[in-house]
């Protein structure tokens, strides 16, 4: 065992002890510094978030934007291929306007070059005619404006006053027709 009289035992001691009450400090000091460090570094992640967050929100909101003016330009010029193949058939009638000795038969060849070219752009855009001369009547499809007695079956088309047009089978006009009906004499 130690002598507690010994100045040199005291002396070690002391030092021991400040030793330690210094590094208690340190220690008690330290974990106020990484509290602080802690929060400086969580001040600036949360800074970094709000940040990215921030521009997250706006290229959303610029994404959303260019969304609409496309929806929107799409609505404004959905019609552009099929006016741009009409254009064509309205230079092939002016320029049979502009022919100043043109006969009969040119002025019908003109116009039937014309056709074709108008139904090439309908065949092109799906466009399709609807003549339902001799079919059976289709309320879908077609608009009955006259039934009249006549030798085929009832409820057939026996003539088509105005033809009719549907766009990817969905129809723009129904035909106007009129339709057989049952024979008096048949009742």
């Amino acid at each position: 065992m130690q002598d507690p009289q010994n100045p040199d035992l005291i002396a070690d001691t002391a030092t021991a002890t400040a030793a330690a009450n210094s590094q208690s400090a340190v220690e008690s000091a330290s974990p106020a510094h990484t509290l602080e460090d802690q929060l400086k570094k969580a001040l600036l992640d949360a800074a970094e978030h709000h940040d990215a967050w921030l521009r997250a929100k706006a290229d959303a909101d610029n994404i959303r934007k260019r969304a609409q003016a496309d929806i929107s330009s799409a609505h404004k010029y959905a019609i552009e291929n099929f006016a741009s193949e009409l254009l064509a058939v309205r230079d092939s009638l002016e320029a049979a306007l502009l022919v100043d000795n043109a006969t009969l038969e040119s002025y019908k060849s003109g116009m039937e070059l014309t056709l074709k070219q108008l139904s090439n752009a309908f065949d092109k855009f799906n466009l399709k005619q609807l003549n339902p001369d001799g079919e059976k009547f289709d309320p879908r499809l077609h608009q009955a404006i006259a039934m009249v007695e006549a030798e085929a079956a009832a409820n057939t088309v026996v003539s088509v006053m105005q033809k009719g047009y549907a766009l990817n089978e969905r129809v723009l006009r129904p035909a106007l027709v009129t339709v057989a009906r049952q024979r008096t004499e048949d009742r």
